[in-house]
């Protein structure tokens, strides 16, 4: 027993020495704070420098929606925020150039997939599971990380429940959160909660391609990069193009049904992809538009 203390002491120290660690400030209070945060099993494994992160909540912001497109880091960087303030709890020395954490009842985390399928439990029951016992067991002095809600279901059930589980811990439970998810549209929580604020992983656009800096920064994605994404994986090419067509057109679509029913026209606009559009797409948006306005 004592000889394993001893040796757990000394292999943090060797981690704390070897990775550039520091010594975290536990205290009893709300506000967590992390600057250059880093995680400490990807920086590890990177031919490249980790690019670092900050991290601040408290009792006026708690509450930081991620959205940005996938490999940008959004994952990471929740993931990071949890081994920190985890291994201050340990008494280990933290991956940051300061950590000011907060004594926690819990971590909890709703990231990854799974299934029980031997029970009849789906991926996407699995999941609510996983929130329902957060939103039980979750107090003020818990951090939540949350990793996408609701994506096992239609795209407005799942925003639906995704919006709802947001204002529950915002209303009741008042837990430090991290929440990233690609429904962009709850970015717009931000703007109607006081506590609430937005954060995106920062993209860099060229005539070359796309190009993820892996950077959190305060404000909120416009546009997801998920084709960009399929292509990086090897989805054929005939398919990317053909997906590049069915976005112009469901985007088209969307925004002609719903203006015609009384949407904010402004608000469609404003969402809708025009460098994706082609000529004869982007006139035919334009005389529908006339159209439904008498013109």
């Amino acid at each position: 027993s004592k000889i394993a203390e001893v040796d757990l002491c000394l292999a943090f120290a060797n981690s704390a020495k070897k990775f550039r660690y520091v010594k975290p400030e536990v205290y009893k209070g709300y506000t967590l704070e992390i600057k250059n945060g880093r995680h400490p099993l990807v920086e590890g494994f990177m031919d490249t420098p980790f690019i670092p992160n900050n991290t601040y909540l408290d009792e006026r912001k708690f509450f930081a929606l991620i959205t940005g497109p996938n490999m940008g880091g959004k994952s990471t960087y929740l993931r990071q925020v949890g081994l920190i303030c985890l291994m201050a709890h340990m008494g280990c020395y933290v991956p940051a150039d300061y950590a000011k954490i907060p004594l926690l009842d819990r971590i909890f985390t709703r990231i990854g997939a799974s299934d029980d399928l031997t029970r009849g439990i789906s991926t996407f029951m699995a999941e609510m599971q996983e929130v329902s016992n957060i939103l039980k067991n979750a107090t003020k002095n818990s951090l939540i990380l949350l990793d996408e809600i609701g994506r096992g279901t239609s795209t407005h059930d799942g925003l639906a429940i995704a919006w709802a589980v947001s204002e529950y811990i915002l209303n009741n439970i008042k837990a430090k959160t991290l929440f990233a998810t690609h429904y962009i549209e709850l970015s717009k929580l931000a703007s109607s909660h006081e506590n609430a604020f937005n954060l995106t992983v920062k993209v860099e656009e060229s005539e070359s391609g796309v190009r993820f800096l892996y950077k959190v920064i305060p404000g909120s994605a416009d546009k997801s990069y998920g084709i960009y994404v399929a292509k990086l994986a090897g989805i054929p090419e005939s398919v990317i193009e053909r997906a590049k067509e069915l976005q112009e057109k469901f985007e088209r679509e969307f925004l002609i049904k719903s203006s015609s029913d009384g949407g904010d026209i402004l608000e469609y606009l404003k969402n809708l992809n025009v460098d994706a559009l082609s000529p004869k797409d982007a006139l035919f948006v334009i005389y529908e538009l006339k159209r439904m306005m008498g013109g």
